[in-house]
């Protein structure tokens, strides 16, 4: 992936992850806030950030590709070295750093438009159900991405595909689809209807990073040759 300055990329996927996960977590505080009835909850949540993942991906896919994800980027660096396209190794040492710090902005953000302290989640989320259900949720998010962008899909289609698969996984996987570290360690700063406990933390970073491997393997399989289109928002090698 060449063009634009790292510098500017990174601040599209800080700026990106930090939106997302203010997305999930505020509309997470109204949602609690506006509804007694938990299904009524997460539905409310799950419509926000469904709309609030593909307007990001819109906005921020011709700067950075729109990862907001540490898995996506790995995948992306693993799955473009045989055929040069992807995150060189060196822009993924600064991806993940800025994925990250901006997943715990984004939390700490939303917590402020509503007023609540920002204090680590007390909600435990880890069980075997869950641990199998972040397998899948992230494999399958994975597949999809790597499966649309290596297909020369534009970024309107992904980035409706992408909220679409978040938005259902919600309601078909118990874990509620995390799908990404970055979201799931700035969750932890939101004691809230959004948050994940410390505790819960390593259990989801496991089955998310075992739910990208089988997607990178499946991707190898499917799809083994990106081709090469300039509205792919993982290739932003022809953007001025």
């Amino acid at each position: 992936m060449t063009g634009l300055p790292l510098w500017r990329r990174a601040l599209a996927e800080f700026l990106g992850t930090g939106l997302l996960v203010t997305v999930v977590v505020g509309s997470g505080i109204a949602a609690q806030r506006l509804s007694t009835d938990i299904g009524l909850q997460l539905l409310e949540n799950s419509l926000a950030t469904a709309l609030g993942l593909g307007v990001l991906i819109v906005l921020l896919a011709p700067v950075s590709g729109a990862h907001f994800n540490p898995v996506v980027s790995v995948a992306d660096t693993l799955l473009g070295r045989r055929a040069g396209t992807g995150l060189s190794a060196g822009d993924l040492v600064v991806y993940l750093p800025a994925q990250i710090l901006g997943g715990i902005g984004g939390a700490v953000l939303a917590n402020a438009m509503f007023a609540t302290p920002t204090a680590i989640s007390t909600t435990d989320r880890a069980t075997a159900a869950t641990f199998l259900a972040e397998i899948v949720a992230t494999a399958g998010l994975v597949l999809l991405i790597m499966g649309l962008s290596r297909t020369g899909r534009p970024a309107p289609v992904i980035a409706t595909a992408v909220g679409a698969y978040i938005g259902a996984a919600y309601w078909f996987t118990s874990s509620t689809a995390f799908a990404n570290p970055a979201v799931t360690i700035g969750r932890i700063f939101t004691d809230t209807f959004a948050g994940i406990a410390p505790a819960s933390v390593l259990p989801f970073l496991v089955a998310q990073l075992l739910g990208a491997g089988a997607a990178i393997a499946l991707t190898g399989v499917l799809f083994p040759r990106p081709r090469r289109f300039s509205n792919d928002p993982l290739d932003n090698s022809r953007v001025p």
